[in-house]
């Protein structure tokens, strides 16, 4: 079965939790395996990643227990072709706004007859070659996560989660944010109260359902409000934070010893 689909069905009472990887970094994507996360989020939308960067990821995480997710940047049958055939298993898939969208993003992840995506022999997906099956299996395999990001996507939840290969839906709280004409206030009660409303939708269609936050008091809502996985920031924002904090923190016990340095007095 798919790493990912594995992943939430044995997830229980603590859902998958992981993060976005925008730094194009191979080391950094290794390290999140290492770090703990369940997943990852390999971004082709807003990082700077081209397919061979992609490839170095999935070669990083491929020796820890992290399963990679792939955002591709657009509901695309060429771009999902050539990262499908780069090894991904598990595709984002952004701004999905109704079923037609969501059933021409399963189809091209799919071999015909059950959809369009067009044979390669030698790709890595198929282990260059060396595994003879994988065009018969290679459907069975994969795994769809559409991402909705607006009100009106949101008013098409039921159509597009019902969509035949259709294995997860994502809520994007800053689109939504911004779609609602509250472009950044993703803790705004009117865009909590739709990322609410989207969850209890979907656990009465049985579908899962997931998103990303920065803030632990947001992520615990999201969790209370029935998310099955979820992202929690990114390499770089985990990072930057992680600096920030450091350099705040020695710069302010610099000012409470100035009088010290000014003495001729140093801690060492």
């Amino acid at each position: 079965m798919n790493p990912f689909k594995q992943l939430l069905r044995r997830a229980g009472s603590q859902p998958p939790l992981g993060t976005w990887l925008l730094s194009a970094s191979p080391l950094l994507a290794e390290a999140a395996g290492h770090a703990g996360f369940d997943f990852a989020v390999i971004d082709m939308e807003h990082g700077p990643l081209d397919l061979g960067d992609v490839v170095h990821l999935l070669q990083a995480v491929g020796g820890t227990r992290l399963v990679p997710v792939v955002r591709v940047p657009w509901n695309d049958t060429v771009m999902i072709k050539r990262v499908l055939d780069a090894g991904a298993t598990t595709l984002l898939v952004p701004f999905v706004q109704n079923a037609a969208e969501a059933a021409a993003a399963v189809a091209a992840t799919r071999y015909p007859p059950q959809g369009v995506r067009g044979m390669a022999g030698m790709s890595r997906a198929a282990k260059f070659g060396t595994q003879p099956d994988y065009l018969m299996t290679a459907n069975r395999q994969m795994a769809v996560i559409v991402q909705i990001e607006t009100e009106a996507a949101l008013g098409e939840l039921e159509a597009i989660a019902a969509v035949d290969g259709v294995d997860a839906i994502f809520v994007g709280p800053a689109d939504l944010s911004g779609s609602m004409g509250l472009t950044g206030q993703i803790n705004h009660p009117r865009v909590m109260k739709a990322m609410a409303d989207a969850a209890r939708r979907c656990r009465a269609l049985g579908k899962p359902v997931g998103s990303i936050g920065v803030e632990l008091e947001v992520m615990a809502q999201y969790r209370a409000a029935g998310y099955d996985y979820l992202a929690i920031n990114s390499d770089l924002g985990l990072f930057v934070q992680a600096a920030q904090r450091s350099i705040a923190a020695l710069r302010g016990r610099d000012t409470e010893h100035v009088h010290d340095l000014a003495g001729g007095t140093r801690e060492a």
